[in-house]
Protein backbone atom coordinates (compact mmCIF):
# COMPACT_ATOMS: atom_id res chain seq x y z
CA UNK A 1 0.00 0.00 0.00
CA UNK A 2 1.49 3.34 -0.91
CA UNK A 3 2.30 5.32 1.51
CA UNK A 4 0.62 9.58 2.34
CA UNK A 5 3.19 12.24 1.38
CA UNK A 6 3.59 15.32 2.93
CA UNK A 7 5.02 16.58 -0.49
CA UNK A 8 3.12 17.52 -2.99
CA UNK A 9 3.09 15.58 -6.47
CA UNK A 10 3.46 18.99 -8.37
CA UNK A 11 6.58 19.05 -6.29
CA UNK A 12 8.18 15.56 -6.30
CA UNK A 13 7.65 16.32 -9.85
CA UNK A 14 9.20 19.58 -10.48
CA UNK A 15 12.35 18.15 -8.72
CA UNK A 16 12.22 14.89 -10.65
CA UNK A 17 11.99 16.70 -13.89
CA UNK A 18 14.97 18.79 -13.05
CA UNK A 19 16.97 15.56 -11.58
CA UNK A 20 16.59 13.89 -14.91
CA UNK A 21 17.21 17.20 -17.05
CA UNK A 22 20.57 17.40 -15.68
CA UNK A 23 21.57 13.57 -15.83
CA UNK A 24 20.09 13.77 -19.94
CA UNK A 25 21.77 17.29 -20.37
CA UNK A 26 24.90 15.61 -19.98
CA UNK A 27 24.02 12.12 -21.70
CA UNK A 28 24.99 10.21 -18.58
CA UNK A 29 24.41 6.32 -19.26
CA UNK A 30 22.11 4.21 -16.80
CA UNK A 31 24.75 2.30 -15.24
CA UNK A 32 26.23 5.85 -14.39
CA UNK A 33 23.05 7.44 -12.92
CA UNK A 34 22.62 5.08 -11.03
CA UNK A 35 26.19 4.58 -9.09
CA UNK A 36 25.24 8.65 -9.03
CA UNK A 37 22.10 8.21 -7.46
CA UNK A 38 23.42 5.92 -5.32
CA UNK A 39 26.46 7.84 -4.15
CA UNK A 40 23.65 10.39 -3.17
CA UNK A 41 21.07 8.42 -1.58
CA UNK A 42 24.38 7.36 0.66
CA UNK A 43 25.06 10.85 0.74
CA UNK A 44 22.16 11.77 2.46
CA UNK A 45 21.74 9.09 4.92
CA UNK A 46 25.20 9.79 6.01
CA UNK A 47 24.94 13.17 7.07
CA UNK A 48 20.97 13.39 7.36
CA UNK A 49 20.22 10.39 9.88
CA UNK A 50 21.31 9.59 13.16
CA UNK A 51 23.59 6.26 12.86
CA UNK A 52 21.12 4.37 15.00
CA UNK A 53 18.25 5.42 12.64
CA UNK A 54 20.15 4.21 9.41
CA UNK A 55 19.71 0.79 9.26
CA UNK A 56 15.91 1.40 9.72
CA UNK A 57 16.05 4.08 7.07
CA UNK A 58 18.02 1.53 4.89
CA UNK A 59 15.91 -1.01 4.97
CA UNK A 60 12.70 0.93 4.19
CA UNK A 61 13.90 2.55 1.78
CA UNK A 62 14.98 -1.13 0.19
CA UNK A 63 11.40 -2.33 0.57
CA UNK A 64 10.02 0.96 -1.51
CA UNK A 65 12.59 0.60 -4.31
CA UNK A 66 11.64 -3.07 -4.57
CA UNK A 67 7.70 -2.13 -4.15
CA UNK A 68 8.59 0.35 -7.06
CA UNK A 69 9.75 -1.61 -9.75
CA UNK A 70 7.15 -2.99 -12.09
CA UNK A 71 7.06 -6.75 -13.55
CA UNK A 72 8.41 -5.72 -17.16
CA UNK A 73 8.51 -8.34 -19.78
CA UNK A 74 9.90 -6.19 -22.46
CA UNK A 75 13.08 -4.85 -20.79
Amino acid sequence: MPQASRYSDEQVEKLLTELVNVLEKNKTPTDLSLMLLGNMITNLINTSIAPAKRPVIVRSFIEALQASIKDDKAH
